[in-house]
Order: structure tokens, then C-alpha cells, then sequence
């Protein structure tokens, strides 16, 4: 950080830079605010040698700074390219993006969007590691990198320092959840409603990978989604769900799977992870308290989940959040 404390992003614009990507971490950060209405966050873009890099979009962009601006940051993101649509040639990076990428310091959080995590891959930075990238060119991506531990399926991974999004708006996704991360969903939620978009998506990608497109009357499980978000605090079933939704248990396992990219017990208990972490962030209840509103039933229940999830107990997190406010 500054001298003020304002956490420095540095948007490395890479040749044949998608514009929208490239936009994100400055529409988001650039709109998180303290109480004061002080700006969190100081973003920046930069090219490898300081020259304007063409985008995917028939336009150049002549970007502020040049590679120096790496050395500063306490956070680098990589927006997506189009040259890497197709995955990369081989695994190694040309010789300007490696040596501008050199000068990220020890300690500096890195962030890829999309197919800029071949970025990372090739710097070996992801080497036995969880992450994400589009769905387009995941297999590509596991085949060219088979130490790499790739989820498809998530619209973003965050393994602490290095954070890979999966594509496009799943950047916008990741950033909201950095700014979660460093300042509290209060802020987060503030962002969010600044750039209209939702706080949090459920899901991952898998919900958004070609499929044949299902017949017009074919019921849907967002009514019952919906229904639960209202009920967390109760021991909702697997049967309850179905039932709600006039589904049979494994019609309604299926077709949640293929709506929402993952099973329903376990979207259940994410959303209750996050409805914990908000009461946490925003008031002084007592963790039974909290782990009861939020539906875990017991303090040991709640712990158990938050360190398996996030590693970290209830305790610990309330003590960062509360450092932040």
C-alpha cells in the first residue's frame, strides 16, 4: 500500500487485450469506498515496454504507465487476450511479457480473467495449485499444464495470493470478492449496487456451457432456490427441496446440477457460509447465535465449515473484519 494505505492494482494490458476485461478492475475497485468516502483502492493500467497495445475491439489503447508500475503493486491483474482464444503455442511466454512480469515483487497478490491464466501456468505460479479458466479452453489448459489443478466448473478460485477467474464476467465476480475479502461485505454490496450487478452469483460456469437447450416448459429449480435463501435458518432437506419444486428427489438433484453447476447440498451450505460471514463482518452476535441464523445449528458446526471452507475460525474472521472497519 501507499502512505495513505490505499491498496495499489496495477491491469497489465497485454497485445490483443479483450476491452471489456480490461475495464473491470477499475469500474470495481475504483468504486470501493471507506466511511469517509476515501478511495480503497489506486488502479492503474501498464503495457510490458509502455507502448499502446491494439484490443480485441478495433481500437489501441496507450496505457499511463510501462512495466515499472508492477514493481509498485500490491496486486497485479491480467485481463484475458485474444491471442491466447485457441490456448498457447508450447508454454512459454515471449520474452517482453516475461521480463515485465519479473518485476512483480515477492508478496504481491496475482490475478488472471479468463485465458490470461496461461499466463500464470507458464510462469508456474499455478504448479500444483487449484484453478480456473474459461470452460472453452479448459481442456486445453489441463493438457498443456497437467500439474495444475483446474475446476471447470467455479467462476473463480481464490488460493490466497493467486486468484484465477474464469471468463469474462467472472472477472467482475472475482474482483467483488477481493474487495469482500479486503474490506467486508458492506463495501462488497456498495460496489455492486454501484455497477448494478449481484453481489454474489450462485453457480459456477457449468451452468453456462453449450448444452441442448432444454424444452420451454421444463421446470426449473429457481423458485425453490429462491425459497431456501428465505428459510436458511431452517434444517432444510434434500426431500424439502424436491418437494417444493414438485420434483422427485433425483429429477431435482439432476436438473439443480445442470442449473446451478454443483449439487444442492452443497450450494446450500455455501449460501449459509456467506449469510455466517455477513453477520460476523456486521454485528457482535455470539458465534451459537450466528452458526443458528445461518442454519449450522451448533458454534462447533459453524467452525467446523468455516475451517474446512475458509481456514480459518469464526473467531479469527470476525477479528480481520472488524480490524477493516
Amino acid at each position: 500500500m501507499d502512505r495513505s494505505g490505499t491498496h495499489r492494482v496495477a491491469v497489465l494490458a497485454l497485445d490483443g487485450v479483450y476491452a471489456f476485461e480490461l475495464g473491470i478492475p477499475s469500474r470495481v475497485f475504483g468504486t470501493a469506498r471507506d466511511e469517509r468516502q476515501r478511495p480503497l483502492y489506486d488502479v492503474v493500467v501498464c503495457t510490458v515496454d509502455g507502448r499502446p497495445v491494439r484490443t480485441d475491439s478495433g481500437f489501441t489503447v496507450s496505457a499511463e504507465h510501462g512495466p515499472e508500475a508492477l514493481e509498485r503493486a500490491d496486486t497485479v491483474v491480467i485481463p484475458p487476450t485474444r491471442d491466447f482464444d485457441e490456448g498457447m503455442a508450447g508454454d512459454e511466454l515471449p520474452e517482453p511479457v516475461a521480463a515485465a512480469l519479473g518485476r512483480i515483487g515477492p508478496g504481491t497478490r496475482i490475478v488472471s480473467f479468463c485465458n490470461a491464466s496461461y499466463v500464470l501456468a507458464s510462469l508456474g505460479l499455478l504448479d500444483g495449485r487449484p484453478a480456473t479458466t474459461h470452460w472453452h479452453v479448459a481442456e486445453d489448459f489441463q493438457r498443456s499444464f497437467p500439474r495444475i489443478k483446474v475446476d471447470a466448473d467455479v467462476l473463480f478460485v481464490d488460493d490466497g495470493d493467486v486468484l484465477t477467474a474464469a471468463g469474462v464476467a467472472a472477472g467482475i465476480d472475482l474482483c467483488l470478492h477481493l474487495v469482500r475479502r479486503d474490506h467486508g461485505s458492506a463495501v462488497a454490496n456498495h460496489v455492486a449496487r454501484q455497477c448494478v450487478v449481484p453481489p454474489w452469483r450462485d453457480g459456477g460456469q457449468a451452468q453456462y456451457i453449450e448444452r441442448p437447450v432444454p424444452e420451454p416448459t421444463l421446470a426449473t429449480t429457481a423458485a425453490t432456490r429462491a425459497w431456501a435463501l428465505e428459510r436458511l435458518q431452517e434444517p432444510l432437506s434434500l426431500g424439502e427441496l424436491a418437494a417444493h419444486a414438485r420434483m422427485s428427489l433425483r429429477t431435482f438433484t439432476r436438473r439443480f446440477q445442470e442449473e446451478v453447476g454443483m449439487p444442492p447440498g452443497r450450494w446450500l451450505t455455501g449460501q449459509r457460509l456467506e449469510l455466517a460471514r455477513a453477520l460476523l463482518e456486521s454485528s457482535d452476535l455470539p458465534v451459537d447465535v450466528v452458526a443458528h441464523r445461518a442454519g449450522f445449528g451448533t458454534g462447533n458446526s459453524l467452525r467446523q465449515h468455516m475451517r474446512a471452507v475458509l481456514g480459518v475460525s469464526p473467531a479469527a474472521y470476525r477479528r480481520t473484519f472488524t480490524a477493516t472497519r
